[in-house]
């Protein structure tokens, strides 16, 4: 099946589209800055992406900590250093604290013996079913030419 389509409008449509299909970066910027303002609201709603509440502190951690704070440490640094990098091929984020990965998917004293005890993961990275809706509208908004590339060029 062959589609011959001979219209200025659609042509110059479907060519800003493609065009812009090679360059993600604006609508990738986007999504980054919606990502990193979702984990974000995660730390202060402790929950996991899928909704699942997260672990609370053993007593042990309460009492060494002298907090019941989840995920915060005395900085609070693993909360603020939640951030994203972009190109037109991909886009990245997460967190630059060395111990986030641990935080993230836990880990066992066994395996780490300068743990006190054993940590559960407490995912804060990922995509909630709202993070996945927000990314594919703000993609097809991006691809249909909506609120580009002015309004978001400068992010």
């Amino acid at each position: 099946m062959s589609i011959t389509i001979d219209d200025d409008q659609v042509l110059k449509a479907l060519n800003a589209m493609q065009q812009r299909s090679i360059r993600l970066q604006p609508a990738f910027k986007a999504i980054g800055e919606a990502m990193v303002a979702s984990t974000h609201e995660r730390f202060q709603e402790k929950e996991a992406p899928d909704g699942t509440p997260w672990t609370p502190l053993s007593e042990t951690t309460i009492e060494r900590k002298g907090h019941d704070r989840i995920l915060e440490g005395e900085s609070g640094q693993l909360a603020r250093q939640i951030h994203y990098e972009t190109n037109d091929d991909e886009l990245l984020w997460g967190s630059s604290m060395i111990y986030a990965a641990m935080q993230h998917f836990g880990g066992d004293q066994a395996e780490f013996p300068h743990l006190w005890g054993d940590i559960p993961g407490r995912p804060f990275l990922g995509v909630s079913d709202e993070d996945r809706d927000e990314v594919l509208d703000t993609l097809s908004l991006y691809l249909e030419g909506g609120l580009w590339p002015a309004a978001c060029e400068a992010l």
